[in-house]
């Protein structure tokens, strides 16, 4: 399964999606102009990997921002691994913020909440 790489820019996260080498990672500000065109092929790849997903998997949030429409993507993404973990498979999430950053610790704390897998909030 070909990795999906997604260079980080002002308004986008840098997204590393990547079976061989067990890297899923969501790094940056996430206010893309058309916020499903950004994450339709984010969406289609874990659709991909979750028919053949790894024995474990280690989700790395470190977001510095994102905005609503965001917000419900990453959670759309969040449940599609718990569906993964409903299978039988490891999935948990380490959601890294800025100690100074309420905004992202509930964030992460509010997905923790609905999401069914092991939530670690890492604060720097």
């Amino acid at each position: 399964m070909e990795a999906k790489r997604i260079d980080g820019t002002d308004e986008s996260p840098e997204v590393i999606l990547d079976k061989t080498t067990n890297e899923f990672i969501f790094r940056g500000k996430s206010l893309p102009e058309d916020v499903k065109e950004f994450y339709a092929p984010i969406h289609n790849w874990i659709e991909e990997y979750s028919k053949k997903p790894n024995d474990e998997t280690i989700l790395e949030f470190n977001m510095e921002y994102f905005n609503s429409a965001s917000s419900k993507q990453i959670l759309d993404i969040l449940e599609k691994f718990a569906i993964i973990v409903a299978n039988g498979k490891k999935v948990s999430v380490k959601w890294h913020f800025m100690d100074d950053d309420e905004d992202m610790e509930d964030a992460g704390e509010s997905y923790a909440d609905i999401v069914d897998m092991p939530f670690e909030l890492i604060s720097y």
